[in-house]
């Protein structure tokens, strides 16, 4: 099968492109996308491209753009599907396989929060990434004619694991065109991209603009963090319960509030730097020392009793 249209996605980077050696797929025709996440923060080599996607996007914070590093032609066959013995094609049926740098896993998603590591979280993409991903999605339709439809149902990871209800059939498979996640290809059982804003991002391939979020105010930005859930030191094993709660639990100090927040400086300074440059950073900071005091002090009235005046 001959391979039309261009080839190479326009300002894509090709320091990883697998096709011309061992690795290199067959010869297909494009009519259906599927969307992953690398469960990692950054670019890897797929083991020289053993298991290498099409494309991967790797998010650039400073620039509030996607780099898509590109790993096969655009009609080449990728590797990043399982594709068992008997039952359906999955890499060689028509699909392009594009791997989205980040995370759609919650409990992921909160440990590289707390260790300051900036990230996309799928669920949740700034605006900017979705209108990367929207653009080449566009850019598909147009010169590779693949439909700018998809899956109603994206699941939320880990339900969209194993073999959930969104998970197709082999005849679903072979006739579907248009868009759809990991966690809907037979004979796979990964769930990424979880819960994908599909018709977010499907909206604004189609010409729509992207809708901005009202950023959150200092005092906004502290209320959440003071929702953020950590694990409970007051359970056995893994259980997660707001920070306030702790707090309350601890009857930490003034001292101590301010210790606290400066060994979770580096986790509130990622967070704020991924909200955009609108936000001052060390208003944010000072703004959750202030939640902590306050709820420190709750701690020490209840504990005390009301001071006499």
């Amino acid at each position: 099968m001959a391979k039309t249209g261009p080839q190479r996605i326009p300002g894509a980077v090709f320091d990883l492109f697998f096709g011309t050696g061992q690795y290199s797929g067959s010869d297909m025709e494009v009519n259906c996308g599927v969307i992953h996440t690398t469960e990692g923060p950054s670019l890897y080599n797929y083991g020289g491209g053993a298991s290498a996607p099409t494309v991967t996007s790797v998010p650039d914070f400073k620039n509030k753009r996607l780099v898509h590093h590109q790993h096969f032609d655009v009609d080449e066959s990728a590797r990043a599907l399982v594709n068992k013995p008997g039952g359906v094609q999955t890499n060689q049926a028509n699909a392009f396989q594009w791997e989205l740098v980040g995370t759609c896993d919650p409990a992921t998603h909160r440990s590289w929060t707390n260790k300051g590591i900036a990230h996309i979280y799928w669920p949740e993409p700034p605006d900017w990434a979705v209108r990367d991903v929207a653009a080449l999605m566009r850019w598909l339709h147009d010169q590779h004619g693949i439909p700018l439809t998809g899956r109603s149902e994206w699941l939320a990871y880990p339900a969209s694991y194993g073999n959930s209800r969104v998970r197709m059939t082999f005849t679903e498979w072979t006739n579907f065109r248009g868009w759809c996640g990991h966690q809907h290809v037979p004979e796979n059982d990964h769930g990424d991209p979880g819960a994908l804003p599909f018709s977010r991002i499907l909206a604004a391939a189609k010409g729509g603009a992207v809708e901005e979020e009202d950023m959150p105010t200092a005092a906004e930005f502290a209320a959440a963090v003071m929702e953020y859930r950590v694990e409970d030191p007051r359970t056995e094993g893994t259980q997660y319960v707001p920070l306030k709660e702790v707090l309350w639990w601890t009857g930490a100090n003034a001292a101590q509030a301010a210790a606290t927040i400066k060994a979770q400086s580096a986790a509130i300074a990622a967070l704020a730097a991924q909200l955009g440059d609108e936000v001052d950073t060390e208003t944010v900071v000072a703004a959750v020392e202030r939640a902590i005091a306050e709820a420190t002090v709750q701690v020490r009235v209840d504990v005390t009793g009301p001071t006499n005046s």
